[in-house]
């Protein structure tokens, strides 16, 4: 698990991060599109609420997964931003082992898009985000976009130890 983060102006920051599993593609990519896999890494992060969907069509399966969550040890800078909790709805497009990925913060000054890529390592597979984040905010909007890279490194640190586990068995 990495994680890179770097900034440009005006353009938000970048946001790549690497989760490692002992299994190939093929496993992962069907944990990821299990409406029950989101509930596991929800209850791992202390969602509010969360409610995962999978639909396919054709060639492409979508995963929704809409959740509530407490907003703890934020900066001051932040508070009136983020407020107590924070909806984030998140969707992936998957087409084969890569998908298009959005994060939407309803009433927030903040968006997350990129792409989620899985390929095979040695005997295991890597599940990789590259994403841009970006925050409308006139001067602290570099700040709010490194505390959502930060906030959301930690959160895929949980989805990777809930994968592990998921893979190994435990659901």
């Amino acid at each position: 698990m990495r994680a890179h983060a770097s900034a440009s102006i005006m353009c938000g920051m970048k946001l790549h991060h690497e989760l490692r599993y002992a299994a190939p593609p093929a496993d992962v990519l069907a944990m990821l599109t299990n409406p029950g896999f989101w509930d596991k890494v929800a209850e791992a992060t202390g969602a509010i609420s969360s409610t995962a969907t999978v639909s396919t069509e054709g060639e492409a399966t979508t995963v929704v997964v809409d959740q509530q969550q407490r907003v703890v040890g934020v900066p001051s800078f932040a508070k009136k931003f983020v407020g107590d909790s924070t909806r984030a709805i998140t969707t992936q497009v998957w087409r084969g082992l890569q998908a298009s990925y959005v994060v939407e913060t309803p009433g927030k000054p903040t968006s997350i898009a990129g792409t989620a890529t899985l390929t095979a390592s040695g005997d295991g597979s890597v599940l990789v985000y590259d994403l841009d984040v970006k925050a409308s905010v006139p001067l602290i909007g570099g700040k709010l976009e490194k505390l959502v890279v930060e906030l959301t490194g930690e959160g895929y640190d949980k989805e990777q130890g809930v994968g592990s586990a998921w893979l190994a068995g435990e659901r």
